[in-house]
């Protein structure tokens, strides 16, 4: 290798490590309890660990010099820049999630109050989904070497924005601004996909029979309010939004992605649904009628916790999972 490429080559390392660096903090930052600082830090080191990582796939691509402003050789270019080199289509969910997050993190000075944790949460989760995706796509790294996987799942406790309240809370301009912000990431989330943003809706209900709950609560008989069970439903399109054809799909694309080899099917899918119980299991699968035909859906957790195992044993284990299946109807 010449010293030249040598040197881009350790251009190009070195903004990868510290874009992981930044992934990490991000994630650190926003799941740990006793900081208040969640919004403001997770959006600038999520921001930064985007940036790093597009100017090394730049480099890969395009050479080292795309980096560089052409009219400024000694300064490169912002993450503005990095995100409609690489993501050419104005209307990809991915870049107007990445847009919107950049610009948060450009007025968060300005206008930050706590109600920005309720109103931009979805976007941050689809985000993080999003980078350990392109990371993969384009430098073969898996994050889940650095972040375990539970730990991609953001930690947030949420209640819905209340206008009124805000209007009473804050000074005209930032009520304003927080309003106008919740309504069009609400209105855009609703038309794109989850490369936009993830939302998890509660519904809670009163019903007799406790077999139907999903969740319980302990109630003070000296409340004034009175309830005795709740049940919570998470919309299966946000939780469980793979189809068995999408998630394959998805799981062959990234264990190409990892050198794991094209051999994963139909039929090895089905195999890891009846060794590990998949079905009936609420964190992996949904499952729903319409008219006479069940249809059957799948967690991003099913996905994950499929591909660790094969990365365990990717020569064996589906020779192991037939031979146990095998075993377990033969009596044995």
């Amino acid at each position: 290798m010449s010293e030249v490429n040598s040197k881009v080559s350790e251009l190009k390392n070195g903004l990868l490590a510290k874009s992981i660096e930044a992934f990490m903090l991000a994630i650190e930052v926003y799941n740990k309890p006793t900081i208040r600082y969640r919004v403001e830090g997770f959006s600038f080191f999520i921001c930064n660990s985007w940036e790093l990582m597009l100017k090394a796939h730049l480099i890969n691509t395009k050479g080292e010099r795309s980096i560089y402003y052409k009219d400024n050789p000694d300064r490169t270019i912002s993450l503005e820049n990095c995100i409609r080199v690489v993501f050419t289509n104005d209307k990809d969910p991915l870049r107007l999630n990445l847009e919107k997050i950049v610009q948060l993190r450009n007025t968060s000075t300005h206008f930050i109050t706590t109600e920005y944790e309720m109103v931009y949460v979805p976007l941050f989760q689809a985000c993080v989904l999003n980078f350990t995706n392109k990371i993969l796509e384009f430098h073969g790294v898996d994050m889940t070497d650095y972040v375990p996987q539970n730990f991609l799942t953001l930690k947030v406790s949420m209640e819905a924005i209340d206008n009124a309240k805000i209007i009473a809370k804050y000074p005209e301009e930032i009520a304003k601004k927080l309003i106008a912000t919740n309504e069009e990431i609400e209105s855009l989330a609703a038309t794109k996909n989850q490369n936009f943003a993830i939302v998890i809706e509660h519904h809670h209900f009163i019903v007799k029979d406790k077999k139907q709950a999903t969740s319980l609560v302990a109630i003070d008989s000296s409340a004034d309010t009175k309830v005795k069970l709740i049940k919570e439903l998470k919309d299966p399109k946000t939780t469980h939004p793979y189809t068995t054809k999408s998630a394959i799909e998805i799981i062959k694309d990234r264990l190409e992605k990892l050198g794991l080899g094209t051999y994963f099917n139909k039929y090895v899918f089905q195999l890891f649904v009846e060794y590990y119980s998949l079905k009936g299991n609420p964190r992996f699968h949904y499952s729903y009628n319409v008219g006479a035909t069940v249809f059957h859906s799948y967690s991003q957790q099913a996905i994950d916790m499929i591909i660790s195992e094969i990365r365990n044993d990717p020569e064996n284990i589906v020779d192991n999972i037939k031979a146990s299946l095998k075993n377990k109807k033969d009596g044995n």
